[in-house]
């Protein structure tokens, strides 16, 4: 439902200074029957970061509120971060592994 709705979407944050920043939809998952959003800044991220939060319905309107609980926030983070990012840490060993693998090769040639 919410995947549907938000997906390819650009959003509109306003943060407790009252700046508005940019963010595009970058995944979701479903935790104890709540959908948490993740959403990237379309300004300059080259750490990687993204802004998670809480999908709820009022009203029936669709919206995204803050993670306000720490605990909460914190499982919702390894969870989003297991779902979306080992893949990407999986296939950067193998990388490794083959890289480091020719050079044992060129080292044994140089023997």
């Amino acid at each position: 439902m919410l995947d549907e709705s938000f997906e390819n979407e650009i959003f509109t944050l306003t943060d407790e200074d009252g700046n508005e920043n940019q963010f595009e939809y970058m995944g979701s998952i479903e935790h104890e029957g709540t959908r948490y959003v993740a959403l990237v800044p379309l300004e300059e991220n080259d750490e990687g970061e993204y802004v998670l939060l809480k999908a709820v319905t009022e009203d029936g309107e669709d919206m995204l509120v803050t993670i306000d609980d720490d605990e909460e926030f914190e499982r919702i983070v390894d969870i989003f971060e297991d779902e979306f990012f080992s893949e990407l840490d999986y296939d950067d060993d193998d990388d490794d592994d083959e890289f480091d693998d020719d050079d044992e090769d060129e080292d044994e040639d140089e023997e």
